[in-house]
Formats: structure tokens, C-alpha cells, sequence
């Protein structure tokens, strides 16, 4: 007995319906590592659907199928399971089907082919308004390349291999097009087409066969699934039979272009129009459903006047696009309006406190030799080294705003100082021989100002010697000659425990090598109980940085421990720890390396290029990050979460689903209010590669992330606000973002040459560790008329003061004066400094 359950709806309807329907929540419940998985059990439901899915809808065989089937050859069925098994094994690595849109209008030739003759053409409505776009290849071509440019990130190697899915789902719906005896010509003698309902079973053996093989490379490969995913892998390989299902369905009573054009539909309404960066974007997406809807609607047969209810579905899409324009209004409204009487946001109090620091740091520097001489001793209790006057002289005539301010070279120098300078040069040729250790040995040459640098198996030493050799290239018989060890790697080597009543021997480092472990605790073994840093602004309960170097400091920071790769799991860590004298672009507040400028300051694609950038009026009103996930290595899902540059994608992104803080002015005074949203529009941040990590947790992130192409290195300079924070080490695009006229967002943990002249809320913005401030920073900085005034004079002030004190001479003079220290330090007269 037939069951009908939609009265009033014909059955051809509500299965286009549900397979659009269903279609949406599999792409809803999607996941790379639970894809093949999910598809080898959708293949025995499915063959279990249309047994007794037929009786139980009353599906018939269309009467467009006036030609009989011929019996399905086995390479038929082999070919549709492994065309199959193809687009399952590709969704499951790469995750998209950008390109699944053109096979509307390639269908659309290929039916006409197969199906020549009037008694084949399928039945159109004449007074259906978007006819063309379902019945013409100019207009199903228009919607397929106006929904290719809404769903794909034009990534070249996306474009080309996209091309494997929709050859193999080309070479699906090609078998399962029934031939009519005029396009004889176009039949496969060999390859007979396939009556899907008929064939069922075999396909389904076949597919789940070779499924069978792909689980089997992908347990070796990744693992099992965890145990917490195996109810939504079911669940979506339900999806997925039922998606299947209604879809050959609704086909075989129209047209196979409708099984395309339904996938594509539930792709592009499935947009979250939350996350997407720009509103043209979200009304694109929502423009393309409409026209991929017309299609569909239009290519059920025009006898069926149920068919316009089809266009409910257009709420799928327009629900959440409306939902996101009110809240996005919403949050502007409320940025812009707030703050607009004398009531200061707290972000404007930290900008004229750091603007009053800035002038005092200016204000203070010596004006003449005798003046800077004095500082010199009262600093550092010592007597300058032998060269200072010169090394005056040298900065004064290149116009260094700096004269006094190097404390970070001493505060690495002072427990050395503590060796005999006969000690030192025993240590650093130890250190450079012990093999294991891994460092560069480097003279600095007098006569010919120049410096040589070798390893003891490496050639290429990432452009230290084109550092040293062009900023130091006019020390001719100035600077004498010095030794150094230099290390290559992005992170920090040294570790100087606090000093003993005993002085260390020659032999008193070790090395211990801690890549992939937690290096918390060795590093901060020594730090007395942590006391918890003040906080002007606890009243607002956000912790907008008001002091850079404390929040550098491990000691007083215990909750870095879980919020830095460095600290949680580095990719590779080689720690020496003992009194060796090391020169390390970046360091921990606890570590003693010798800082350097980055040689990655003075690469060609790090240099800012003013050509490439455009004024500030211009830009992009949003927050711009793009880059691999680099910083730590994730061998578990675990440390994965407490990597730094996952959790600042993962909040830009607004994965966590965490509520947020938000300051808003009221009567007078400055409240806090928590909100789960977050502006996607106001922010651009991606991962553009996914690498440092086990395979199984690789796959995890590109599932978790949303990641985009590689993009041009320039494209940074678009958006009014950009953000920089640590890699495996420091950051080598930094001096490019402080260069332009761009506002730069900073987060490091990381310790620099230029600490000292670069001051927070003038040059740069900083940002905490822990990122709870960020959303309120560049909602008030983008949304806010007096946010957006000050993130525009932040950006000036940083790009003036960076061609005034970042500049190669700069680099070259405060390597001129670390060189005079080392002299001094490695001299093997010098005897052992006993200060306090």
C-alpha cells in the first residue's frame, strides 16, 4: 500500500525539498576526519533507503525515462564507486568544492546530448521569470561562475585541484543520464548508462570496498577517530543517505542538473555570514542561494504547482544575513555612540601616558660626550668600554635619537662580566665545538670591516654576515677586532642561573635539548612566588598592557605557562644553560641571550615598500593577520589549544564561542558588558598553512580553522589595523608594519634590540597574552570616531619614529656598541668584575 504523507504536495517536491534540506545539514555537520568514515556507512544505509524508501514515499520511475536501461556492466559500477570513493578521498584532505557549481552548465550540454530528441526535453514553466538561468548555458554559466567567485579564495592550487572532484562527479551523473536511441552516437557500448535505483547494491559493495582501503591508509596515517566523534560520524553518514537519496530522487523526475544544483545551493546558503570579512561577501552569498534556489525551482517540471512552496528555502540563508546585519548595526551603533562626552576610554588615558613617557625619553638623552660618559657609569656602575668616545661621536653624526638607553645589552652582559675574560674565550671555544650545541663562530675583521662567519656543517647562515657587513661597513680600524657566537635558530639558547658565592668553572653550561616539551618550569626554576601585577584599570576588568616589560616577565606572569608556544611545546629548543656568551634575534625575560637585530629586518621580503602601500583614509576599516601556524608543535589536540598563534586565530575567528567584554560609557562612568558576538566584518585573519604538528592534529586544524590561500606578501597593507606576534621566535614582518601607515597590533613575550625606543600606545598597540582586551581594542579603534582619530595618530607616530630610530644606521650603531662590550668582554686581560 502506497503512503503518502504530503497530501497536498506532490512527491517529486518534497523530495527536492528534503534532499535540499538534508544537503544543509551535511555540510552543516562536516568534518575532514570523520568523511571517510561516514561515507562507507552512507552507502549501506543508502542501499538500505531505497528498499524501502520507494513503498514508503510512493517514488515511480519518471516518464522522462522512456528509454529502457540496458543492464549495468561491471566497469560501469566500478567506475561510479571509484569516482565515488574520489570526491570523498578529496573532501576529506581538502575540505571544499569550489569549483562543484560549473557542472550545472557541463550537465546541462551533456543531457541535451544524451537525451537529443523532443520527447526528451524536460518540461519547463514559460512564465517562470528565471527560466534562463536553469534552461540556457549562458545562464547556468553565469550562476556557476557567480557562485565559484562567492565559494572559492582563488588560490591557484585550489582552482586545479578542484578539478578531481568535478571530473569525478562529471563522470557520476554522465553514467546515470538515461540515453534516448537518437543520441546513439554519444552511448558507451561498453559503459552502459546505470539506473542508480536499480544498481544500488552493487555500487554501494563496490564504493564501501575501496572505502575500506582509504579508511584503512587513513588509520595508519592519522590514527583512529577519537571515541567522542563516532555518534556525529554516524549521524552524518545518516545525513549524507538521505542527501543522496532525495536527490536521485527529485533527478530522475527531472533533470540530473537539479542533484548539482541542489549541492551547490546547500554549499553557498550555508555561509556563515558571521564570519565573513566584508559585507559584500555576506550579500554575495546570499545572492548566490537566490539564484541557485530559481534554478532548481525551475527545473522541476512545470506540471507540479507545489513546487513554489521550494521557496521557503530561501529563508536558509536569509535568516542568519539578517540576524548579522541587525547585530552588526547594533555593535556599531553602540561603539559610535559611546564614548562621545569627556568621559575618557581607557585606551585614550594609557595613549597620554605614553606619550608623556615618550617626550621624558627623548628629554633625557645626553647632549654631549662628558654627559653621556656620567649616565654611562650611573647605569651600569661600571666604567664605559674602551672605543665609547668614538662610538659617540659615530651616533651623534648619524642623528641616533638614542644615546643612553641600552640597558638590554648590559642586562645580558652583567653575569659574564662576572668570568675572566681568559674564562669567556675558553667557554665560547668549548661551546662552539661541542658539535650538539649548534652555533656559528664569527670574527669581526678591522682591517677590512668585515665579517666571516662558519659552522661546523652549515652553510647558510640567514643573512647574519650581510647584517654585520652592511651596518658595520664604515668601522675601518675603529671597531677592533671581536669573536662571537651566534645562534640561528628562531628561538632563544641561553640560560644564566642567578649568581652563587662560588664563580663557575670553564666547563659550567649544559645542554639539554627540550624541542616538543614544556620548558615552564626550567626556565622560570629560579623566580621567587610570583606576585600578582598591579592593575590601574581592574575597575573595568580588562587588562589593557600599561607596562610592556612586566608583562614580558615570566616571574610575574605564571599564566604564560600556558599561553606561549615557547612555553608550552617549541618546536625546537637546544638549551644551553651556563655563562656562554650567545647572540639570539629574540629572548625570555628569564634568558640571557645576547640581543641582535634581526637579519630578517633587512630581507627583501620583510622591507616595507612605500609604492605598495596606500594612505590611511583607504584602507580597510578591519584587523589583518594571514600567516602559517608556526610557534609551537602540536603533538596532541591539548597542546594544540595553548599554542599562541591558534588561540589569536581561533578568537579572531570566534571558534572558542566564548563570551566577550566590551566597555560602553554610562552616566559618566565606564561599565563592562559580556557578549558572545563578534564583528566578523572588523576582522581578516586566517591561517594560510598548516604545518608543526602530528598528521592527525594537522588534519584537526585545517578542519577547525577556517584557511586560506597564500596571499601577497603586500596585502597587509590594506586594512587600517594590523596585527604581528611571535613565530617560533620574533616576528620579522614587524619592522614592515611599523614602517606603513597601518596601525600595528603586537603580541610577543619575546624581548628585542629595540625594546627600549619603542613605546606602547605611541609607536604600537600592545596586546596581552591572554587577548580578553582585544575585541573591546578593535571594536573602539574601527568603530569609535575618537578610536579610529587615535589608531590613525598611532600609525603616524610609529611610522616617524621608525624612519628616525630603526633605520639600518641605527641597527649598525647599536651593534657597534654591543661589538665595544664583547671586546671587553672576551679581552683575556680582563680580570673578573665583582660588582653587586
Amino acid at each position: 500500500m502506497r503512503v503518502q504523507p504530503f497530501e497536498n504536495l506532490d512527491s517529486i517536491t518534497v523530495s527536492a525539498g528534503a534532499a535540499v534540506l538534508f544537503s544543509i545539514l551535511t555540510q552543516q555537520f562536516s568534518s575532514l576526519q570523520s568523511e571517510i568514515w561516514s561515507e562507507a556507512i552512507c552507502w549501506v544505509l543508502l542501499a538500505l533507503l531505497f528498499g524501502i524508501g520507494d513503498r514508503f514515499l510512493g517514488n515511480e520511475t519518471s516518464s522522462l525515462h522512456t528509454q529502457p536501461y540496458r543492464r549495468s556492466s561491471r566497469a560501469s559500477v566500478w567506475i561510479v564507486a571509484g569516482s565515488v570513493v574520489l570526491v570523498c578521498w578529496y573532501k576529506a584532505e581538502r575540505g571544499d568544492l569550489a569549483l562543484l557549481p560549473i557542472l550545472t552548465p557541463l550537465l546541462l550540454v551533456l543531457e541535451r546530448i544524451l537525451r537529443k530528441g523532443p520527447q526528451h526535453e524536460i518540461p519547463k514553466s514559460t512564465r517562470f521569470p528565471f527560466l534562463v538561468l536553469s534552461s540556457t548555458l549562458w545562464g547556468t554559466s553565469f550562476v556557476a561562475i557567480f557562485s565559484i567567485s562567492v565559494l572559492s579564495n582563488w588560490s591557484i592550487v585550489d582552482l586545479v585541484l578542484g578539478v578531481i572532484p568535478v571530473a569525478s562527479l562529471l563522470v557520476i551523473y554522465t553514467l546515470f543520464i538515461p540515453t534516448s536511441a537518437e543520441a546513439s552516437l554519444f552511448s558507451f557500448p561498453l559503459l552502459p548508462h546505470i539506473d542508480i535505483r536499480e544498481a544500488i547494491i552493487p555500487i554501494s559493495i563496490r564504493a564501501c570496498a575501496l572505502l575500506t582501503f582509504f579508511i584503512g591508509f587513513e588509520t595508519v596515517t592519522y590514527g583512529l577517530p577519537p571515541v567522542k566523534i563516532a555518534l556525529p560520524i554516524i549521524l552524518l553518514a545518516l545525513l549524507k543517505a538521505f542527501a543522496w537519496y532525495f536527490t536521485i530522487q527529485t533527478a530522475r523526475r527531472s533533470t540530473w542538473c537539479t542533484a548539482t544544483a541542489i549541492t551547490t545551493f546547500s554549499i553557498v546558503s550555508s555561509q556563515n555570514p558571521f564570519v565573513q570579512s566584508s559585507e559584500l561577501q555576506a550579500f554575495a552569498s546570499v545572492t548566490a542561494s537566490f539564484l541557485v534556489l530559481c534554478q532548481i525551482i525551475s527545473m522541476l517540471p512545470a506540471s507540479i504547482s507545489s513546487r513554489k512552496i521550494l521557496w521557503l528555502l530561501f529563508l536558509v540563508p536569509v535568516i542568519p544575513y539578517t540576524v548579522n546585519m541587525v547585530t552588526t548595526w547594533q555593535s556599531y551603533h553602540a561603539a559610535w555612540s559611546s564614548f562621545r562626552s569627556s568621559t575618557k576610554h581607557p585606551v585614550e588615558e594609557l595613549i597620554e601616558q605614553a606619550n608623556q613617557h615618550f617626550d621624558r625619553l627623548l628629554e633625557r638623552q645626553s647632549q654631549n660626550y662628558t654627559a653621556a660618559h656620567m649616565e654611562y657609569q650611573r647605569r651600569y656602575g661600571i666604567e664605559p668600554p674602551r672605543g665609547f668616545e668614538a662610538w659617540y661621536q659615530y651616533a651623534v653624526s648619524h642623528d641616533s635619537p638614542i644615546i643612553d638607553d641600552f640597558d638590554v645589552i648590559h642586562k645580558s652582559l652583567s653575569p659574564l662580566l662576572k668570568l675572566s675574560g681568559e674564562k669567556i674565550n675558553q667557554i665560547m671555544d668549548l661551546a662552539y665545538h661541542t658539535r650538539r650545541v649548534n652555533l656559528w663562530d664569527c670574527r669581526f675583521s678591522t682591517n677590512t670591516s668585515s665579517t666571516h662567519c662558519v659552522h661546523p656543517s652549515k652553510t647558510n647562515d640567514r643573512s647574519v654576515t650581510l647584517l654585520f657587513n652592511t651596518t658595520l661597513k664604515n668601522l675601518q680600524g675603529i671597531l677592533p677586532d671581536v669573536r662571537f657566537l651566534f645562534n640561528h635558530l628562531d628561538e632563544p639558547r641561553v640560560l644564566i642561573s642567578p649568581p652563587t658565592d662560588e664563580l663557575p668553572s670553564t666547563h659550567s653550561f649544559n645542554f639539554t635539548d627540550f624541542s616538543s616539551k614544556p620548558t615552564w618550569e626550567v626556565l622560570t626554576d629560579f623566580c621567587s612566588a610570583p606576585q600578582p601585577l598591579s592593575q590601574p584599570l581592574d575597575t573595568i576588568k580588562l587588562p589593557f598592557l600599561t607596562s610592556p616589560g612586566a608583562n614580558l616577565s615570566l616571574c610575574e606572569n605564571p599564566t604564560l605557562a600556558k599561553q606561549h608556544g615557547l612555553l608550552t611545546s617549541p618546536t625546537s629548543f637546544s638549551l644551553i644553560q651556563g655563562p656562554v656568551p650567545v647572540l639570539s634575534t629574540g629572548t625570555l625575560s628569564t634568558m640571557s641571550d645576547l640581543l641582535f637585530p634581526s637579519p630578517a629586518y633587512i630581507e627583501s621580503r620583510f622591507i616595507y615598500d612605500e609604492a605598495s602601500d596606500m594612505e590611511w583614509d583607504k584602507k580597510r576599516n578591519n584587523l589583518y593577520w594571514a600567516g602559517s601556524n608556526t610557534g609551537g608543535f602540536a603533538g596532541t589536540d591539548e597542546s594544540r589549544k595553548a599554542l599562541h598563534r591558534q588561540r589569536f586565530v581561533a578568537t579572531a575567528q570566534n571558534l572558542e564561542g566564548q563570551e566577550h567584554l566590551y566597555l560602553e560609557e554610562h552616566e559618566g562612568a565606564v561599565k563592562t558588558y559580556k557578549s558572545s558576538f563578534l564583528n566578523g566584518r572588523l576582522y581578516d585573519v586566517a591561517f594560510t598553512r598548516i604545518s608543526q604538528c602530528e598528521p592527525r592534529y594537522c588534519r584537526q586544524q585545517k578542519d577547525y580553522f577556517r584557511i586560506k590561500p597564500w596571499t601577497d606578501k603586500d596585502k597587509v597593507l590594506g586594512s587600517k589595523l594590523v596585527f604581528d606576534l611571535d613565530g617560533n621566535g620574533i616576528s620579522g614582518r614587524y619592522y614592515k608594519l611599523l614602517a606603513s601607515n597601518s596601525t600595528p597590533l603586537k603580541q610577543t613575550v619575546l624581548r628585542e634590540w629595540h625594546d627600549e625606543r619603542l613605546v606602547p600606545w605611541v609607536h604600537y598597540v600592545p596586546v596581552s597574552m591572554g587577548m580578553e582586551e582585544l575585541p573591546e581594542l578593535v571594536r573602539w579603534l574601527t568603530s569609535n570616531k575618537r578610536g579610529q582619530e587615535a589608531a590613525r595618530r598611532i600609525a603616524e607616530r610609529g611610522s616617524e619614529w621608525y624612519k628616525r630610530s630603526l633605520r639600518r644606521v641605527d641597527m649598525g650603531i647599536y651593534l657597534y656598541r654591543l661589538m665595544l662590550e664583547l671586546a671587553r668582554l672576551q679581552d683575556p686581560a680582563r680580570e673578573a668584575f665583582t660588582y653587586n
